[in-house]
């Protein structure tokens, strides 16, 4: 009897335990305290790190409980779940949670080493990779319903055609599919799939909603030839740039990207959007075109990195995301196919100069503690070959930066009457300086007296004690020579970066508010 009442205790607390994992929309709701016991139950689990605050987070919200929906649908084993990371800073902190969200695999209830999500915010995005992660790279497709149903329900569908499933070619397709996580692949080898889809021979064909609806590999049945086969031909001729679509644009192997600014409830939207895809026509796979609705608010801060304000659009500019990124504008703002056409072939022929922002010198830019400079006041002030100038880089909407003012000001006051020593700080969403690239805001940079026009990063703290032992001992005690790595600042997040670089940083899973 009293082993019998054990086991009935040992299975209420099991349940319980189980119990205590509670569900919204589909999607698990776990704590610390439930974690393990999630983990146990669901070997699979996608786990989203976020904050109740982030934008980003709830944009994602409607998607990922879409996806949950479809794996349950599907009769998949497979569990998405969310952590408050803002109430379990304990859990975030042990999975090295920065940026919100952050989203993690667990995949056969290995807890030690979960595999950061990498593929887009769209729910067919989350599936298509989970599916990857968990089954075959490609889908055996073996009658025609099946080819018909893949392609019916993806934005994009890749199928390998072979008629011999173990071929040197099919080989290589299944691993080009292992190294694709944001679109699903099928292999068929059956004659009348061949036949449905006009195949008459072993190939490859990418099938899409958009644009031509598909396009046929015709090149070396190589893994690397497929992988730009379907990277050339994944996205759109011209893509809208939102939350959804930012993986893929700033993910791909395209990073010159040219963008149109553009209202789309205007009443020549179609007009200048039937211009801007003309013109694309000759540049795939060389320029990224990206049009950006310039009315929503969450577009504003693009604008604001490139210059613009909404009244000025339409407008068009051009920038490539390599290790620095620089940004172009045509000299027309006529928004015409030729015009476009004239722009991106000058760029490609390596003739166009770089476009720097500047606001205008300030009359009291001397006035104060902190010197304000503007790009064309930059070079004047710092390199003062009698002047040790102190600049923080800064954005005007940066938390960060907000919270380093008032020490950034007592900092001036400090040196105020110096000599030698001058405090001064520039706005980086409104001015640009070639010769020196901000990465993150704010971002503190010393420029030593001499004619050597030397640059020394700060990478000490942020304390009106630390800045003054830093000037004092002329750079040396918590600076390093530009370029070098110093300690990532814990408070600095993926937010505080401008704009491309902020979602280049969360290509994989990061994105910050």
């Amino acid at each position: 009897m009293r082993l019998r009442n054990t086991f009935v205790l040992l299975c209420t607390l099991a349940v319980a335990s189980r119990a205590d994992i509670g569900e919204e929309d589909g999607v698990l709701v776990l704590k610390k305290s439930n974690f393990e016991e999630a983990l146990k139950a669901h070997p699979n689990i996608l786990v989203e790190f976020y904050a109740p605050w982030c934008g980003h987070c709830k944009a994602l919200v409607p998607e990922y409980a879409k996806a949950a929906s479809m794996l349950k649908a599907d009769g998949s084993e497979i569990r998405l779940a969310k952590v408050d990371a803002t109430e379990e800073a304990d859990l975030a902190q042990e999975y090295g949670v920065r940026g919100y969200p952050t989203i993690k695999f667990f995949k056969g209830g290995d807890k030690e080493s979960p595999k950061e999500y990498s593929a887009g915010r769209q729910a067919d995005d989350i599936v298509n990779w989970l599916k990857k992660r968990t089954g075959p790279a490609a889908t055996t497709l073996g009658e025609v319903a099946q080819a018909e149903s893949m392609i019916a329900e993806n934005e994009v569908a890749v199928i390998g055609f072979f008629k011999d499933a173990e071929s040197e070619g099919a080989t290589a397709f299944l691993k080009a599919a292992e190294a694709v996580d944001d679109v699903p692949f099928g292999i068929t080898s059956n004659e009348a799939v061949f036949s449905k889809f006009e195949v008459s021979k072993d190939g490859v064909v990418l099938f899409k909603k958009f644009d031509e609806g598909r396009n046929t590999f015709d090149g070396e049945l190589s893994k690397t030839d497929l992988l730009a086969f379907i990277k050339a031909n994944q996205l759109p001729l011209v893509i809208e740039f939102t939350e959804q679509t930012a993986p893929k644009i700033f993910g791909g192997e395209i990073k010159s990207h040219i963008l149109m600014f553009v209202p789309k409830a205007a009443d020549d939207f179609n007009d200048k959007m039937a211009e801007f895809k003309k013109a694309s026509e000759g540049f795939k796979g060389k320029i990224l075109f990206i049009f950006i609705d310039s009315e929503v608010d969450d577009n504003q801060r693009i604008l604001e990195f490139f210059g613009l304000k909404k009244e000025e659009c339409p407008a068009i500019r051009l920038i490539t995301l390599e290790e620095e990124m620089t940004k172009y504008r045509p000299e027309s703002e006529a928004i015409t196919a030729d015009n476009i056409i004239a722009f991106c072939t000058l760029f490609t022929e390596g003739k166009l100069k770089p476009h720097l922002m500047s606001q205008d010198i300030p009359e009291d830019w001397d006035k104060n503690p902190v010197r304000v400079l503007v790009g064309k006041n930059f070079e004047e002030v710092v390199f003062d070959p009698k002047k040790n100038v102190f600049v923080e880089f800064y954005a005007p909407w940066c938390g960060h930066c907000k919270q380093l003012d008032p020490i950034w000001t007592k900092l001036g006051e400090k040196y105020q009457d110096s000599a030698d020593i001058v405090v001064a700080k520039m706005d980086s969403t409104a001015n640009e300086i070639e010769t020196v690239k901000v990465h993150s805001f704010p971002t503190l940079k010393f420029f030593p007296a001499g004619d050597e026009h030397k640059v020394v990063d700060y990478n000490g703290e942020r304390t009106l004690e630390g800045f003054t032992k830093f000037l004092e001992s002329g750079g040396k005690d918590g600076g390093a020579p530009a370029g070098e790595e110093g300690e990532e600042d814990e408070g600095i997040d993926v937010n505080d970066r401008p704009y491309p670089l902020k979602i280049l940083t969360g290509v994989g899973n990061k994105f910050s508010d």
